[in-house]
């Protein structure tokens, strides 16, 4: 994956693409990202790249001919083979999701990645070399770099090797639709909370089992929403409509009140809670050595 990156502000990206494993991606040349200075491609003596918008109104607005010079520049250079995308970072934009971001590193090999600041962009820039815009949220921050990073590391994720257990991936919340399940380290009691039994027991068809419930019950009790679309078996279904009855049977168990409603059908039930008492979930005695 080679990743270009248009800002006016290249230097917010060093410390974040010599960090951690997209610093070891770069390293290793499993992705390759190279950020250019918008300025660069402005042809005045000052480096003009914003001016006042017409009709008047507060705020600057990005001209069209450095954006417009860049991306055809960058677009130029690449190999003739190249499957490219040219991106916009736009709260306008679709919601970046997780299926969003395998599709990107499946279809392209190139992405060209636009960072806008001020008030706007010339218009005139979305519809000459933009091929989609994408947002990282019903929000809106002072440009696309922070967005731009986020899709970075999204992306790299999707890139073999650069996390070193494929099953971290593989397992990640979103990629089946579901949230994750929780997870524990030592020392097994912290706060008088106990790791579940289960995950100290070394059956693994348990313990998937416990993983695969509890991954069902966190997205049922906090983004229902997802279970429309989550890749669920006839098993799943099955669990999730018990789950829902347990959950709805313990309307004091103190946990959230105003949780969304599933569009799924036979799901939707606003206040959905917790059952403590479900000897899955359950927090027993361990009395064993918290170091081991």
């Amino acid at each position: 994956m080679h990743v270009h990156v248009l800002t006016i502000f290249p230097e917010l990206f060093g410390p974040f693409l010599a960090t951690s494993l997209i610093g070891r991606g770069i390293a290793e040349e499993r992705l390759v990202v190279e950020v250019h200075d918008l300025r660069d491609y402005a042809v005045d003596k000052h480096k003009s790249v914003d001016d006042e918008p017409y009709g008047g109104g507060g705020g600057m607005v990005m001209t069209a001919a450095p954006w417009i010079r860049a991306v055809r520049s960058l677009g130029g250079a690449l190999p003739p083979t190249a499957r490219r995308r040219r991106i916009l970072l736009s709260p306008q934009g679709r919601r970046l999701d997780d299926a969003k971001v395998r599709q990107l590193a499946a279809d392209y090999s190139h992405l060209i990645l636009l960072c806008g600041r001020y008030e706007g962009i010339d218009e005139r820039v979305r519809r000459t070399v933009v091929d989609e815009e994408l947002s990282i949220g019903d929000y809106v921050l002072s440009g696309g770099e922070l967005p731009a990073m986020v899709l970075i590391e999204a992306l790299s994720r999707q890139i073999p090797g650069i996390v070193g257990l494929p099953d971290s991936v593989e397992n990640d919340s979103f990629r089946r639709g579901l949230l994750d399940h929780p997870h524990y380290t030592r020392p097994r009691r912290v706060e008088g909370l106990e790791v579940p039994p289960v995950l100290l027991s070394g059956d693994h068809r348990r313990i998937a089992a416990w993983r695969r419930r509890k991954a069902l019950e966190a997205t049922l009790r906090k983004r229902p929403d997802l279970l429309a679309r989550a890749e669920l078996d006839d098993a799943d279904r099955r669990l999730l409509e018990e789950l829902r009855a347990e959950l709805e049977a313990t309307p004091g168990s103190g946990l959230e009140n105003d949780v969304p409603e599933a569009p799924a059908e036979g799901l939707q039930r606003p206040g959905w809670r917790r059952n403590n008492t479900d000897p899955a979930c359950h927090l027993g005695e361990d009395t064993s050595d918290e170091s081991a």
